[in-house]
């Protein structure tokens, strides 16, 4: 079982920036960052692989910025230009091979 941690959420006002950080405990392959905003359905954010290629959804793109660190097994989230539909619960998504693990989720809370 690979056990993800997310940290780095909090109440940020619009326009500010946060940084989110998924740990894990072992090395992992492919991490994808979620959220999951208050009423609707989970939506991908943005994901990494093992030799740092990304991809954004739509609502990322030039704002958050997705990068990690092997040593560390560690994923980051870096938020910028926030704004109140941004606030949501982040959920730290982590694939290798044909398995996937999930962490517990942060919330990141948006004020106008």
């Amino acid at each position: 079982q690979v056990h993800l941690v997310e940290t780095g959420g909090g109440l940020v006002q619009a326009g500010g920036s946060l940084r989110l950080s998924c740990a894990a405990s072992e090395a992992i392959v492919s991490t994808a960052w979620y959220r999951q905003p208050p009423g609707k359905q989970r939506e991908l954010v943005a994901v990494i692989n093992i030799d740092g290629d990304t991809v954004y959804a739509a609502l990322a793109k030039g704002r958050f910025i997705i990068s990690r660190d092997n040593a560390k097994n560690t994923v980051y989230l870096q938020m910028n230009s926030l704004k109140p539909e941004d606030t949501a619960v982040y959920l730290c998504n982590a694939r290798r091979g044909d398995s996937d693990w999930w962490g517990q989720g942060t919330q990141v809370t948006v004020s106008s």
